[in-house]
């Protein structure tokens, strides 16, 4: 490298681990392993298929390498996902599975399914990736190959992988021991825009599944049950219509579309001061006119509305509606459309699947990091004013739910829209780094490396030692929906925050992948005559910078 204080480094070094901020899918409340209520004993037979299913998943690591490099090499947005997804099914349909493409609405969703009878279990993961967040893997600080394109800064590659290498070594004992279930698999389409998974309910994906086991990128090894501390989000666009007119010329003769979005945020600035702590809002202006010599004849905003559940979050919409109603009456403007771009609900969890999960995450424990890794690890914690604590080498945790007094807001997931229609738990694996940002070009740096891949590896072990528990203990199915019907849906039901006509905005990123992918496309993995990625690109892993720079 020829950029200053970067060399590889191979530097011993453990640490202990802090969970240090809530991805997307909100984890629960404080430690619950001590107050764990189901246990389901296994027989001999299943503790020798599980055993078999964590030495074949470890057989698989050179595919889960691939696979995991491959959907990072892509680095898709969220609706433009088309070279992921037909990578993931053309394997998929390889391996026996049938595949439906295009669900709900969606070109780039699909299901996969194998196997007949009950119980069904599905396997959910998110594909899309971050806006501007290219750089390379295994750099610990920013080198872009494609500047300013999108990659995977939250880690989103990694999941439907983990998923398949899980599904294809339960497949090969379920096919041996002659177990009826069916597995269906599927992909979380934008879930940085909260647009996929409301439509997958609403299209009946879940309305034959016993069991949800969703995957999300983390830093340790862990589930939870019950409520979660992610927030309920309505994603809504605001269009604005005008007059145009010379702005210097004739400026009176118009009426700015462009000053009515300006008023609409700063209206919302005032009034966030009198809204509930918990919530969390967010906006970007979409379309602000065409040149500065025209008064904008239209504009547009687009806003993230955020609260603790459903209904606080649809009063909080309403209130945005009046705002950007008082900002038309102002600019003597119309308020033109308000469109509904994507939504979630807060998410709930099984407890007995959860339980009985943690089990297992106990049994495979946390990868084995070696020097590299950690090097890596605190290279760019290093890099971005963070602790040096590296990577976790002790942890498994099990989260209960999170207490009313203690949600202060935070991130979404659309996955509360499934755990609301079908017991469900998100399993967190190791394939990222503690202390980084999120959403961000850091969180991109580990996940074509072999962080990225132990991380699967664990994961995947625990995924289908669950999915063997579950077709082997109609009890864990019971109780889970026991759990769901008594206790989670007992005063809340569900029903979606889109409307009966809303439709997936299936034009996000599209220019922006159309400006990129040309560029992108010569970066594309090729595993054939590549070992990794990382080879791939000519990096040495790790670099990293030996002191911060400035």
């Amino acid at each position: 490298m020829s950029r200053p204080f970067a060399r590889t480094l191979a530097i011993a070094g453990v640490a202990l681990f802090t969970p240090f901020a809530l991805f997307a899918q909100g984890r629960g409340g404080g430690s619950a392993a001590d107050s764990i209520k189901f246990v389901y004993p296994a027989s001999a037979k299943l503790e020798a298929l599980k055993a078999e299913a964590s030495q074949e998943i470890d057989a698989k690591a050179k595919l889960i390498q691939e696979m995991v490099d491959q959907v990072f090499s892509f680095g898709e947005l969220g609706m433009q996902e088309f070279e992921t997804s037909k990578y993931l099914t053309g394997l998929l349909e390889q391996n026996g599975f049938k595949v439906e493409r295009g669900v709900a609405g969606m070109p780039t969703a699909w299901v996969a399914r194998w196997g007949s009878g009950k119980p069904v279990i599905s396997l959910g993961s998110d594909i899309d990736g971050i806006p501007q967040t290219n750089t390379k893997p295994g750099v610990g600080f920013r080198d872009q190959y494609v500047v300013g394109a999108p990659s995977h800064g939250e880690g989103h590659n990694s999941g439907v992988p983990l998923n398949i290498a899980a599904a294809l070594v339960v497949k090969k004992i379920m096919e041996r021991e002659k177990m009826q279930g069916t597995l269906v698999l599927w992909p979380g389409v934008a879930e940085e825009q909260m647009t996929g998974k409301a439509f997958l309910v609403r299209a009946g994906i879940f309305k034959d599944v016993d069991i949800t086991l969703f995957t999300h990128v983390g830093q340790d090894l862990g589930v939870s049950w019950g409520q979660s501390g992610s927030t309920a989000l309505i994603s809504a666009q605001f269009k604005f219509k005008g007059q145009s007119a010379h702005s210097a010329g004739a400026p009176w003769r118009g009426r700015s579309a462009l000053d009515a979005v300006m008023l609409m945020a700063t209206g919302w600035e005032y009034r966030r001061e009198h809204l509930e702590l918990p919530q969390r809002s967010h906006y970007i202006i979409t379309d602000g006119g065409d040149q500065p010599n025209v008064v904008p004849s239209s504009a547009s905003i687009w806003f993230y509305f955020r609260e603790r559940d459903s209904e606080r979050v649809k009063a909080n919409f309403e209130i945005g509606k009046q705002v950007a109603q008082g900002a038309a009456l102002m600019t003597n403007t119309q308020l033109d459309t308000v469109m509904i771009i994507g939504s979630g609900w807060s998410g709930h969890f099984s407890r007995p699947v959860a339980e009985d999960m943690y089990a297992n995450i106990k049994k495979v424990g946390l990868p084995k990091w070696d020097e590299k890794d950690q090097a890596l690890a605190k290279g760019i914690q290093r890099e971005l004013g963070q602790p040096e604590r590296g990577l976790p080498i002790e942890g498994g945790s099990l989260d209960g739910p999170i207490a009313e007094s203690q949600r202060m807001g935070g991130g979404s997931d659309d996955i509360g829209d499934v755990s609301w229609n079908v017991p469900t738990i998100t399993l967190r694996y190791p394939s990222n780094i503690p202390g980084l940002p999120g959403h961000n070009w850091a969180n991109a740096i580990a996940m074509a490396t072999p962080i990225a891949h132990k991380g699967v590896v664990a994961g995947a072990k625990v995924q289908a030692m669950t999915v063997l528990d579950i077709l082997s203990t109609p009890k864990l199915v019971t109780d889970a929906w026991d759990y769901f019907t008594n206790e989670q849906t007992k005063t809340t039901k569900y029903y979606p925050l889109i409307g009966p006509t809303d439709q997936p905005p299936i034009w996000l990123n599209r220019e922006i992948m159309e400006r990129y992918r040309p560029e992108m496309r010569k970066y594309y993995y090729d595993s054939k005559k590549y070992k990794s990625y990382l080879e791939q690109l000519g990096i040495v892993y790790p670099t990293v910078h030996e002191k911060a720079v400035p």
